[in-house]
Parts: structure tokens; sequence; C-alpha cells
């Protein structure tokens, strides 16, 4: 073998070793006594909205972004609220800027949340009740079923129907939507409306106006 071909050999191999020792996984090291895993870094600064819509596990599951010095500015004037359906988050803007960015159920398939523009039509705070969906008592005053349809569903003699309670409502449209405090189980489970939290309701009530305008987006 003369030496070009020695050094084609030699070449040759080099490459072969090279392509193969990638998928090599090299030997462990003796001294190391936990596996580590990489951790994933927030580039953005911690309270920062950008820092809380970056996190890898968003949307989260009961997370709440506030911006104080914003939510002191909202008003009906530079205000407006997007409802995203499809991650189950609602945010208030104030002008172009998000002042709370919070978690929502909205309306479950038979029951599904219109998408569209929208504005508050009316704001009750406590003395608000569902006039279909509600509670069946008995003539004893023993729950004879929950989660019962007025319309639908039997009411047994002398018992009386009682409309579900929803606090801090607020009216998006005279057919029966609004939004309004309740269950969040983090995807859509109510009858139309845009359920909130107990913890911010009433933040969002107190800080949004009549008028305000409400976008529904999937």
């Amino acid at each position: 073998m003369n030496l070009a071909q020695t050094l084609l050999s030699v070449g040759l191999l080099a490459v072969v070793t090279g392509s193969t020792s990638c998928s090599v996984a090299p030997p462990p090291n003796p001294d190391q006594k936990e596996i580590l895993r990489a951790q994933w870094v927030n580039p953005n600064p911690p309270g920062s909205y950008a820092h809380f819509t970056a996190e890898l596990s968003y949307p989260k599951t009961y997370s709440v972004f506030r911006d104080p010095s914003l939510l002191a500015r909202t008003s009906k004037a530079n205000s407006r609220i997007i409802i995203d359906l499809s991650l189950q988050r609602a945010i208030i803007f104030t002008n172009d800027e998000a002042a709370m960015d919070y978690p929502i159920a909205s309306g479950k398939s038979t029951f599904p949340t219109p998408p569209g523009k929208y504005q508050i039509l009316e704001k009750i705070k406590s003395e608000k009740y569902s006039n279909l969906y509600g509670t069946i008592y008995d003539a004893e005053g023993k729950i004879h079923m929950s989660n019962a349809d007025a319309t639908k569903d039997e009411i047994p003699e002398g018992g009386n129907f009682k409309g579900a309670s929803m606090p801090y409502w607020m009216r998006l449209s005279w057919s029966g939507i609004g939004m309004h405090q309740g269950r969040v189980p983090r995807y859509p489970a109510s009858h139309g409306c845009v359920r909130m939290p107990s913890k911010i309701a009433s933040t969002v009530f107190s800080k949004i106006e009549m008028g305000t305008p409400v976008s529904i987006e999937r």
C-alpha cells in the first residue's frame, strides 16, 4: 500500500469513527452523585407581564397577573377586555397594556359561549340569580335535584326552584350571556356565561364600567 492509499484509508477510518462517536454516550462521571436536569430561565424580569406570559406552563392553572399601577389608572375611557376561549383566560387592557390576566371558564360544548364584540350592559354585585339553572328543593326543603334546568326538570309538589347565585354579574347580552363569579375548573364548564375565580371577581367588577368593550375570541 502506497502513501496515498494509506492516508485515504486513515481518512476514511477517521470519518467513519467520527460519524459513529456522536451517537455513543460518553462514559459516566464517577464523581457525579446526582443527575441534574437543565432548568429553563425566564429572560424577562420577575413581576413583568412578559415574565408571566413567557413561562413554559402557560396557560397556567389558576395564576393571575396583576399590574397595580395600571389597574389604578383603569377607567371606562381606556379599558377593554379580551376573552380567549382557546386559552380559557381573560385579559383586562388599560390602553394597550395588560393590567390583569386571569383564568375563566366559558360555556361547555352544549352551551357554548358565542364569540363576538360586546360591551357591559348591566352590573349587579350580589343580588343576581339565574332564572334557568339552579337547584330544585322538595316540600321539606331538601335538595331534590342540583344543577337543574327550570325549563325541563319537574318541580315536585310543594317544592321550589332556586336559581344559582351569580355574584359580580356583568351582562354582555340581553339573551343571558354575562361574566360572573363561579367555579373555574380550567375548561369550558358553564351554561354560556364566562365565570371568574372568586379571588379576582371583585377586582374585575370594580374596574370594569358600563359600556366597557369586551371581545370574545377563539
